[in-house]
């Protein structure tokens, strides 16, 4: 389809029922130009390379690929990271947990020089990237599992200047004998059966569903509490991003694993969606 001018373009991403501000972005990613720009130049006419990558990428969106894939990049706590289809794209909710992380690193962790931090299953590295930002005196590490998503993370430390040290490897495994302060991690927590699952076929399966899973989703949540023990420092924090009805469970688990007094923070929709505790043995 020839798309003559940015109205055009617009409605034809309207007709394909493609969100405005999708469309709004895709357009601005393709002509370099700002939102602000798009909306005051609906007339502006666009050249054949521009048609042919609007039409290309306003398709894709439409088929349900998530608009960070195409335009490369999307925005975590302040911090604008690159993503490919080989991590997760980073969700506003997940922001609960940095922040929670913060709170502890100026409070109840302020106390520590160079508290030790890790990110466990890190993908674009959105966590441990904003928990350095964050607290500059934070030795912060990140592991993941996947090659192809650290040399990502490793691309986004790099851009933004902030020192992080990257781990391969499943958990706790990445980093040996080593001890931490605070642990945070948002693992695969989809169960294997979910309806949700076909809305997120374009990110990466390793990331949602835990290998081995007998359906509840709470295959890696159980091992990172279950190794908890060996790798953290007395008085450390671990902290888990999970599903809405995965609470209970999780808390379950930290109390059987020797924490003490977990707590569950709500995401930006109310809905419980990380738990913490205290190590204290």
């Amino acid at each position: 389809m020839t798309l003559r001018t940015v109205r055009e373009a617009l409605a034809h991403a309207r007709a394909l029922g493609v969100d405005r501000l999708d469309a709004q972005c895709l357009v601005g990613h393709v002509l370099k130009r700002d939102r602000a720009w798009v909306l005051a130049h609906d007339d502006d006419a666009l050249d054949g390379a521009a048609t042919g990558a609007l039409a290309s990428l306003l398709q894709r969106r439409a088929a349900g690929e998530p608009l960070a894939y195409l335009v490369g990049e999307r925005e975590f706590h302040g911090l604008t990271l690159q993503v490919t289809p080989d991590v997760l794209v980073p969700r506003p909710d997940t922001e609960t947990l940095v922040d929670w992380a913060i709170e502890l690193l100026d409070g109840e962790l302020a106390h520590l020089e160079a508290p030790r931090v890790i990110d466990l299953g890190t993908g674009s590295g959105a966590i441990a990237l904003a928990v350095k930002q964050a607290c500059p005196r934070a030795e912060v590490h990140a592991s993941d599992l996947s090659d192809a998503a650290l040399a990502v993370a490793r691309g986004n430390g790099e851009r933004l200047g902030l020192a992080v040290a990257w781990h391969r490897g499943a958990w706790w495994h990445a980093t040996g004998s080593q001890r931490f302060d605070l642990a945070l991690s948002n693992p695969p927590y989809v169960s294997p059966g979910d309806a949700h699952l076909a809305a997120l076929a374009h990110e990466p399966g390793m990331a949602l569903v835990p290998a081995g899973d007998a359906g509840t989703g709470l295959a890696d949540l159980e091992r990172i509490v279950a190794g908890a023990s060996a790798h953290l420092n007395p008085g450390a924090w671990l902290l888990l991003e999970h599903g809405f009805d995965q609470a209970d469970a999780v808390r379950r688990q930290l109390r059987r694993a020797g924490f003490q007094g977990p707590q569950t923070r709500a995401d930006l929709a109310g809905q419980p969606r990380a738990t913490g505790a205290p190590y204290r043995p």
